[in-house]
């Protein structure tokens, strides 16, 4: 086994990565370990845009945009850190500018902004233009200028190493990471990287379901890491159901197609967000727009053979604007169902798209190992990390602003830290559980398949944790999961090699995405009202006298929540400063 040594070890090369490994990079000695090759990674497919208040178009300002992500999010979203957000989001546009980031521009040469759902001006008058966008290729472009930076920069990157286990020693009377323990895909050897910081920057675990728009790595795996250290998962109930992925596939058409005039349409023809949100309409925030578009389907108004999707409509649209500003979801509509946007109206429904929950962060994202200790030396951004910008229900173009402005935190705090300190001397045989993982999984002698257990989860969590949710459903997916946890203990890795052995990828990911669908709708199952992504069919109003909270969730052998044993919930106030919650209308 071989032994690395760095001062700063970066888990993940998506933009929260890259963006850390910028600023580590300067001030330490840096390592980015990826389990694809960076350009693969998941940032690449964030179609619509990165917010911030530059008034490039209208008037606007950065206390709107604040106010916007904390209404947005249900008044869950802990306000210094979305006020942070909105702040730092101006100079983070303008960073990747200088970098050479490709934005579209207006005519007179400044950056170009659009409408996008829940961004509004005037606390809540009328939708603004605050998405600035590279056409509907955003995140693409984000990436590959990301990436272009750490090349000249001479960041170095471990590509294909698929970090299985943090390594975390008592110092002080502090659990603090002495690195990471990393299996490299192209020889099946396992790597030890001792460090002083450690940024997990993994992703999120939307591939717990079945019609979602994430890519198939999206398996969770840096929260059901850190999970199995006792850190908890925070908020992890609240999933957001992007409203316009195309009808059965789930592939996403982003929500730019809205924000450049196009119209969500029901059977009858009708424009059904007039109904739901008559002010803001088809750009609502998106826990709004999908639950309407599911309630349309529902109460008999869908489209189609089956009635089970409705119509995005871009036929009024200039199709050399079509062209101008949407050439990729188009394409998809065309490739993926042989749809002409120009002229028919696209079939789109609700497909899961991104957890707001995860890792507890702080401002600076410090992991919190509980509601008063941080975790010293870890620490997390991106959609694996929870500083709970997003709360309930993450708004539009927020996510790619999230991974440049904690992304760089995380950068800068880690190397900062790692300048501070003294490499943690690495317990003996740091491999060892990650060894007995491997060989558990290859030496396994059952009949299960790995693809078949993962496909019966993720329909029990479409059919019973989705849009809409209920006790009884949500009863369901835990017997499912507790059914098929018992299964996992009886599968089979077919593929016995050591190179590339996808085979035994997929097991581990299996692991990960049981352990977090049961986190998920152990947290459903304990909020007992409805609160943006979490809608309740038994419990329709938002109680914030009981639940204006966020949940904590920690792994505990001894403790038993919700009926589910080893789990224990726990709670940590929201952080509330100049926005008092108020009912949520658009």
């Amino acid at each position: 086994m071989q032994v690395h040594h760095y001062d700063v070890v970066i888990v993940g090369a998506g933009g929260a990565g890259m963006r850390a490994a910028l600023e580590s990079g300067d001030r330490a000695r840096t390592a980015v370990l990826t389990k694809l090759y960076p350009t693969r990674s998941h940032t690449g497919a964030a179609q619509g845009g990165m917010c911030a208040a530059l008034a490039n178009v209208e008037e606007d300002n950065w206390e709107w945009h604040t106010f916007d992500t904390v209404k947005g999010g249900d008044y869950v979203v802990d306000q210094d850190a979305a006020e942070i957000m909105a702040k730092e989001a101006i100079d983070a546009v303008l960073d990747l500018e200088k970098m050479g980031l490709p934005f579209n521009r207006t005519p007179e040469g400044k950056i170009d902004q659009r409408r996008f759902g829940g961004h509004t001006r005037d606390h809540g008058k009328s939708a603004v233009r605050r998405s600035c966008y590279a056409a509907d290729r955003t995140g693409h472009m984000i990436l590959q200028t990301l990436y272009q930076q750490c090349v000249k920069r001479e960041v170095e990157f471990y590509n294909e190493f698929y970090v299985l286990d943090l390594i975390m020693t008592e110092v002080d009377g502090h659990k603090r990471p002495a690195g990471v323990v990393a299996y490299e895909l192209a020889t099946g050897e396992l790597h030890t990287f001792q460090a002083k910081s450690v940024i997990f920057a993994t992703g999120g675990a939307g591939k717990v379901f079945k019609t979602t728009s994430n890519a198939h790595t999206l398996t969770g795996d840096g929260m059901g890491v850190v999970f199995r250290h006792g850190i908890p998962l925070e908020d992890m109930e609240f999933v957001q159901f992007h409203p316009t992925g195309l009808a059965g596939l789930g592939i996403l058409l982003s929500e730019a197609a809205r924000g450049e005039g196009g119209i969500l349409r029901n059977s009858e023809g009708e424009r059904f967000m007039e109904r739901y949100a008559p002010t803001i309409k088809d750009l609502a925030p998106r826990d709004i727009v999908a639950r309407s578009m599911a309630n349309e389907v529902r109460e008999g108004r869908g489209c189609g053979p089956n009635k089970d999707y409705v119509l995005l409509d871009l036929t009024h649209l200039e199709p050399a604007h079509i062209d101008a500003k949407l050439p990729d979801i188009t394409e998809f509509a065309r490739t993926y169902l042989g749809v002409e946007p120009y002229t028919e109206p696209v079939p789109v429904f609700p497909t899961c798209h991104y957890v707001m929950g995860g890792v507890p962060t702080n401002i600076s994202a410090e992991v919190l190992a509980d509601n008063d200790h941080k975790v010293p030396g870890l620490y997390a951004a991106g959609e694996v990390a929870c500083v709970s910008v997003h709360g309930a229900n993450r708004l539009g173009t927020n996510s790619l602003l999230d991974i440049n402005v904690f992304g760089k935190r995380a950068g800068i705090a880690a190397a900062e830290y790692a300048n501070s300190v003294d490499f943690v001397e690495l317990p003996e045989s740091p491999e060892t559980f990650t060894s007995e993982l491997l060989e558990g999984l290859l030496s396994g002698q059952g009949t299960e398949r790995v693809a078949a257990i993962r496909k019966d989860l993720q329909e029990t969590m479409d059919t019973n944790m989705q849009v809409f949710r209920t006790k009884e459903s949500m009863q369901r997916a835990l017997d499912d999961i507790e059914a098929l946890r018992e299964r996992y203990k009886n599968i089979v890795v077919q593929d016995k090699g050591k190179r590339f052995n996808l085979d035994l990828l997929e097991a581990v990911e299996l692991n990960f995405l049981l352990q977090i669908a049961e986190v998920m709708t152990a947290g459903a199952m304990h909020r007992k009202e409805s609160r943006g992504g979490h809608f309740r069919e038994d419990f329709e109003k938002r109680d914030d006298e009981n639940y204006m909270h966020h949940t904590m969730a920690y792994r505990d052998p001894d403790a038993t929540s919700e009926g589910i044993p080893g789990i224990r919930l726990e709670t940590k106030p929201v952080v509330v400063t100049r926005y008092q919650p108020m009912e949520r209308k658009y």
